[in-house]
């Protein structure tokens, strides 16, 4: 059966019998169509609605309060023209007939704006100890303090599943069953969550080396502690546009020297510059790697990203940096943490609006 089948209904039914169509289907539109499939009109439940305020009895014909000139699209139009059509409408389905009326399909918005599907593995380093936020960490890793409503973690979940990521590892250590717990195996997201389990500190490539089997596509690899609204689809197509062996997303740091800073040579002074500042690209704590990167990675040995780059460059792999220009806080330190905290519900705002 095709989707629009289900939302189809006669003209001699009743209201009542759209108003059971439209709680059913969870479509919020109702098809009415005659012989031969030709669309006759559409009911929505504030036609159903305003039919109501005029006194019209549920049992009256749907006829009564249907739309009998529903903005249609054409078999010939294109997704473009379409989805234009839509937002000057401000029309959530459209249907879609042929040169004799015949209703063909019905499009609706949330397909369109739903994100594309990703393979990608994303493994998620949840496994320090968080000492610089102690006493909050004493009983409670860090990834599950709460930002906003949420937990670190549960927050970037939210960002890569908002971006079509649906498959999750989880390296844990520092009170690893506590993480374990709340997460489960994603069910409650809709998504697959994995753990890499590290008997000791692996760091923060290290804890590849647990992966049970090599990827078939680029793993997204980020630090558990990191708040940020980087579009991790974007990120990912860069790295693949530049065919890189690794992609390690950057930011600006600015460090303004609180000095007159003196240029020298030998004995004489040829210039100064008063409390300058000085830029530099840091990383960002996220990485994409292609599975041929995971080969450089030691077995059962603690080995950090910046190792791992290193080794890549020595051996002439092509890496890259994507530099990340959304907002970005690493909450190391109790100030990150309160400042997150301030910053959660204007930055994140419309992010959070429907999620778990």
């Amino acid at each position: 059966m095709n989707k629009w089948e289900a939302l189809l209904l006669q003209p001699d039914a009743t209201i009542l019998d759209a108003l059971k169509k439209l709680n059913e289907g969870a479509k919020q539109i109702a098809l009415i169509v005659g012989n031969n499939n030709v669309l006759l009109g559409t009911v929505t439940d504030g036609d159903i609605r305003r039919g109501i305020l005029k006194g019209i009895s549920f049992t009256s014909s749907v006829s009564n309060v249907m739309n009998p000139n529903p903005v249609v699209a054409r078999t010939m139009d294109d997704q473009d023209t379409i989805l234009a059509l839509m937002a000057n409408r401000r029309l959530h389905q459209l249907p879609i007939v042929n040169e004799n009326g015949q209703l063909v399909d019905i499009v609706f918005l949330d397909d369109y704006l739903r994100p594309q599907r990703r393979e990608n593995w994303v493994v998620l380093m949840a496994g320090g100890l968080g000492t610089r936020l102690a006493p909050l960490t004493n009983d409670c890793p860090k990834p599950l303090l709460k930002v906003g409503s949420r937990p670190i973690l549960e927050n970037i979940l939210n960002s890569f599943i908002a971006n079509g990521f649906y498959q999750f590892y989880i390296s844990v250590n520092y009170k690893a069953e506590m993480i374990m717990d709340y997460f489960g195996n994603g069910d409650k997201w809709g998504i697959q969550i994995r753990y890499l389990k590290e008997d000791k500190r692996l760091g923060t490539a290290g804890a590849l080396s647990l992966l049970p089997e090599r990827p078939a596509e680029p793993v997204i690899v980020m630090n558990g502690d990191l708040l940020t609204k980087v579009n991790f689809a974007q990120a990912l197509q860069f790295h693949l546009d530049h065919r890189a062996s690794a992609t390690m997303c950057v930011r600006e740091y600015e460090y303004q020297v609180p000095y007159g800073v003196v240029k020298l040579d030998n004995y004489r002074l040829y210039a100064m510059e008063e409390k300058p500042v000085q830029r530099f690209f840091v990383s960002g704590g996220i990485y994409i790697l292609d599975p041929e990167a995971l080969n450089y990675i030691p077995e059962n040995t603690y080995f950090d990203m910046p190792s791992l780059f290193n080794t890549l460059i020595g051996q002439g792999k092509h890496t890259v940096a994507f530099p990340i220009q959304e907002y970005w806080m690493d909450i190391g330190r109790m100030d990150d943490f309160n400042q997150a905290n301030l910053e959660f519900h204007e930055v994140f705002k419309s992010d959070s609006e429907g999620l778990l």
